[in-house]
Parts: structure tokens; sequence; C-alpha cells
């Protein structure tokens, strides 16, 4: 899982989506997460209860 945080933090430094602000404390959380495992595993947790809220309506629109 550290793998994947390091991904996503390459990917929040790389967007100019996000302002700078706002990046930097994005990128401070995903830092302290990635030294946490307990924080690794409520990553997991909170994706995985925001893909089943949002499956039905992936699903209804074909996406799925």
């Amino acid at each position: 899982m550290k793998e994947k945080i390091d991904k996503v933090i390459e990917k929040v430094e790389a967007t100019s989506s996000i302002d700078d602000e706002k990046k930097s404390v994005i990128m401070l959380k995903l830092k302290e997460w990635r030294e946490e495992d307990e924080a690794i595993n409520d990553i997991a947790v909170r994706f995985e209860k925001f893909w089943i809220e949002l499956e039905p309506i992936f699903a209804e629109m074909g996406w799925v």
C-alpha cells in the first residue's frame, strides 16, 4: 500500500489542477498516512465505502 501512496504523491505533485495551497495540505497528509500503518488501512476502508456509495450510480450510467 505504501507504494500506491507514493504513486498518489507523485501524481499530486505533478498535477496543475490543484492550487498550491491545497496541494501542500494534501501532500502533508499523504506523507503522514504513508508512515502510519493504521492510516493505510483507513484509506482503504474510506475508498471502499466511497465505491460502495458510487457503484450503483456508475452502474446506472453503464460505466460498470
